[in-house]
């Protein structure tokens, strides 16, 4: 480009004058004055020719991208030939494979080989809630009215479930706090119970209509005996004075646990509360596989989880002040206490201790929704 530059400025006998000066040939030097008269090498035009440079992997390669695809398809259906079922479908271990197939490749061609295929690394989604009962919506749109007719009516009406448990000590916590840069929290390595502090079961009981809620931590089992405590403790604790006129109380809760509708000894504990309480008790319980959806879950859980997160659970007292730190814009304020009962498994409700139940189960499903009243020859 140089010589055909200077070969116009010379003008006639320019293209001889430069090819003698430079030792370049004429037909070069006539070729770069084409392209200068036509700018085809303005910025951002390719300067060589089509075709030119090292060619392509995949022309080089030509059954490379099939034998990429081919190993990841048969490593996501399950082929359990195919050396990627065993280990980790990364890059590296995709270049190694692949290598050992006769491939002259790198991570890096990898990784574009794969964008091109539109292939992405990706987390798991939770989407599956395992059998979908045909009668689920209608379900919800019974708690719903429920729900909605009872705080029409000024009663209580709470979302009940146990927080997932966690063990005490100076253990990791998922998430993270702000420090100062290189300065970590320092904890175990290994998440071994801890003899003495051993784990915590935080019961939630979330008032509906007052955004409220209240968390009973207990130390010892998750059992339906724990649950109705829990709930006789909000009673005691904030109910009854929030509601002093109630006659009736509705709970939502999960199908399955310490308060899943086919546990006998919810029941029957559920009856003694109601006994000492004089309440009603009317049960709602969402459809299988929808634990997920209880309002417990996304108004209180949640917000929890994200107050301590980062921090390590070191005693009981700390978990009772972050429990009770956690506030919302909207106006959540939360209650804890620690509950040091002991709650023995394995307790038996008999045939005739059902019998005496005072309950009544709904029309609609009443394996799901029922009403234990007051029993009046309930012994004190």
């Amino acid at each position: 480009m140089f010589a055909a530059n200077e070969a116009l400025a010379l003008g006639y006998g320019g293209v001889t004058a430069m090819a003698t000066a430079t030792g370049i040939a004429r037909s070069t030097i006539n070729r770069g004055i084409a392209e200068l008269k036509t700018a085809c090498n303005a910025i951002g035009q390719r300067v060589r020719r089509p075709g030119a440079g090292r060619k392509r992997a995949i022309e080089l390669q030509p059954g490379l991208p099939a034998a990429l695809e081919s190993l990841i398809e048969d490593a996501i259906c399950g082929d359990p030939e195919t050396p990627l079922r065993w280990v980790s479908r990364s890059q590296r271990h995709i270049v190694e494979v692949l290598r050992r197939q006769g491939f002259a490749v790198s991570q890096k061609l990898v990784g574009g080989l794969l964008r091109q295929l539109n292939y992405s690394c990706q987390a798991n989604r939770k989407t599956r809630e395992g059998t979908n009962h045909p009668d689920r919506d209608a379900q919800f749109a019974h708690i719903n009215a429920e729900v909605k007719a009872t705080i029409a009516a000024g009663e209580p009406a709470i979302s009940v479930d146990t927080k997932k448990k966690e063990l005490v000590g100076d253990f990791k916590n998922g998430g993270r706090e702000l420090r100062r840069a290189g300065d970590p929290e320092r904890v175990r390595v290994h998440d071994f119970e801890i003899k003495g502090l051993g784990k915590v079961a935080p019961y939630g009981v979330y008032d509906i209509a007052a955004n409220e809620g209240w968390v009973n931590v207990g130390i010892d089992a998750d059992t339906a005996a724990f649950a109705v405590e829990s709930i006789r403790r909000w009673w005691q604790r904030l109910g009854k004075t929030r509601y002093p006129r109630a006659r009736r109380l509705t709970i939502t809760a999960d199908c399955g646990g310490s308060n899943g509708a086919r546990v006998r000894l919810w029941k029957r504990e559920l009856q003694r509360f109601a006994n000492e309480t004089s309440l009603a008790v009317t049960v709602a319980h969402l459809p299988p596989g929808t634990s997920k959806w209880n309002r417990i879950e996304h108004r209180l859980f949640a917000y929890i989880s994200q107050n301590w997160r980062g921090k390590p659970l070191v005693s009981h007292q700390v978990i009772i002040q972050l429990i009770t730190a956690t506030t919302t814009d909207t106006g959540l304020t939360v209650t804890c206490d620690i509950d040091a009962n002991r709650y023995p498994k394995g307790i038996e409700v008999s045939n005739a201790e059902m019998a005496a139940l005072n309950i009544q189960h709904d029309a609609f499903h009443g394996e799901w929704n029922y009403t234990i009243s007051p029993n009046q020859q309930a012994p004190p």
